[in-house]
């Protein structure tokens, strides 16, 4: 699998059981949340917030380009437990014990992928459309005792999908086209309720755009003579970003997901968690951190999640050490940096000491505080206590304060360490110098 497509792949998959993978937990009581082309009477339903239609568009450079499209989309399918009963049936049950293994009733999903063949663009004036279909069906696998007894079964079903794709181009500029791609569900469904409306949605929809003859334009850092051009494409439900090796410019991948040009998967990680922007290290130590009951329970869940748990237990040492992090690239952003003098004036340092009443102070003198009236509850508090001076601090008005801890707070070395609320900051007539052996008046 290349990196397209295993970026797509963790795209398809993206929130589709989240942590801590299993079917109690209060974030995967709703599911199918990213990338829903939704049924028109659900969306209307709904003032529009889940699309029923996604758009792609993007540049296309080249005098003859072509470009092949492929949609791809998962169906949301019901799994129900059956218990095999003396007379042949099943009767529903939402969870089943057969020997050590535990089947729950929940949601599946079946991946789907409509590929169109490589068009020329500059015969796309008018759409090229093309239906898409995905026929209801279901499926039973049986469930076998240790003996090879069926006691029980597993039903799978899925509801019928119908959309259109239309695919156009039109010239922006010579030999510059600019790429169309629309995609809408028109199941024939009617119902307003969000259950009925997912199993007839096409989830996690996204694109895959490869161009012959011809190459993409970046929408995130065109060229100056095709900004104007660039700016003008619109988007909706998708962001089309370049893919496949930097500096290539032969793939576009219309995501629901907003990304960079060139998005990567780190190298290190193991597989996939259905949350790309997660850190892999801190999933696989959680994982590792339930309990028997609750890993049982993610085994149960569905076969993607007793997946990582299976594959987070073979996990060794040095696989752990791989995924504590990579130094991907050095880069100098500015090799020269022109600070205008202004910015030069913010960045001087504070004094390493200053006079109060004819007393130098500096980090480490004693102060007692004398703080102005009108100030916070803190100020009431500590007023009259004495201070150690930590630090001397400026601010961008060249106003100089003093960082400092109170001299009986038992907790004074934790501001060492940066814990808050155990330093205060204080003006220059907020305080009055001490001799190091003057104590309480």
């Amino acid at each position: 699998m290349d990196d397209v497509q295993r970026l797509a792949e963790t795209l398809l998959y993206e929130g589709y059981i989240l942590w801590p993978y299993r079917r109690s937990t209060t974030k995967n009581q709703q599911r199918w949340t990213i990338g829903g082309v939704y049924p028109r009477a659900y969306s209307d339903a709904g003032g529009g917030t889940d699309r029923w239609w996604v758009k792609a568009e993007c540049l296309v450079r080249g005098a003859k380009p072509r470009v092949t499209v492929t949609i791809r989309f998962l169906q949301v399918v019901a799994r129900q437990v059956g218990r095999l009963e003396a007379d042949g049936g099943l009767t529903y049950v939402d969870e089943l014990q057969v020997g050590d293994a535990r089947f729950v009733a929940w949601e599946e999903a079946r991946e789907h992928a409509v590929r169109i063949e490589p068009r020329d663009l500059a015969t796309l004036a008018a759409p090229h459309r093309v239906p898409v279909h995905i026929p209801a069906g279901s499926d039973r696998e049986p469930l076998l005792a240790a003996d090879g007894t069926e006691v029980g079964a597993l039903v799978r079903r899925w509801e019928a999908l119908d959309g259109l794709v239309d695919v156009a181009a039109a010239p922006v500029q010579p030999e510059v086209f600019r790429l169309t791609v629309r995609f809408e569900n028109t199941s024939a469904w009617e119902g307003t309720e969000r259950t009925g409306a997912l199993a007839r949605t096409f989830v996690a929809a996204h694109a895959i755009l490869e161009a012959d003859g011809g190459e993409f334009v970046s929408l995130l850092d065109p060229p100056g003579e095709l900004a104007a051009a660039s700016a003008a494409c619109e988007n909706a439900g998708v962001w089309p970003v370049l893919a496949g090796e930097p500096g290539t410019a032969r793939t576009m991948l219309a995501s629901p997901i907003i990304l960079y040009d060139y998005p990567r998967l780190a190298p290190e990680s193991p597989g996939d968690l259905f949350d790309g922007t997660e850190i892999d290290q801190l999933l696989i130590l959680s994982i590792l951190g339930l309990t028997d009951e609750e890993k049982e329970e993610m085994r149960a869940a569905d076969p993607r999640a007793r997946e990582i748990l299976e594959r987070t237990e073979r996990l060794t040492a040095s696989d752990f050490a791989r995924l504590h992090g990579a130094i991907r690239e050095f880069q100098m952003l500015r090799p020269e940096p022109d600070v205008s003098p202004a910015f030069a004036a913010l960045e001087a340092p504070a004094p390493e000491s200053v006079r109060i009443g004819g007393v130098e102070v500096r980090p480490g003198s004693r102060v007692r505080l004398r703080p102005r009236p009108g100030g916070d509850v803190f100020d009431l508090a500590l007023a009259g206590r004495i201070a150690i001076v930590e630090s001397i601090e400026q601010d961008y008005e060249e106003r100089i304060h003093l960082a400092v801890t109170i001299e009986d707070d038992p907790g004074r070395h934790l501001a060492e360490a940066g814990v808050l609320g155990h330093q205060f900051y204080f003006g220059l007539d907020e305080v009055e110098p001490l001799g190091p052996e003057e104590g309480p008046p």
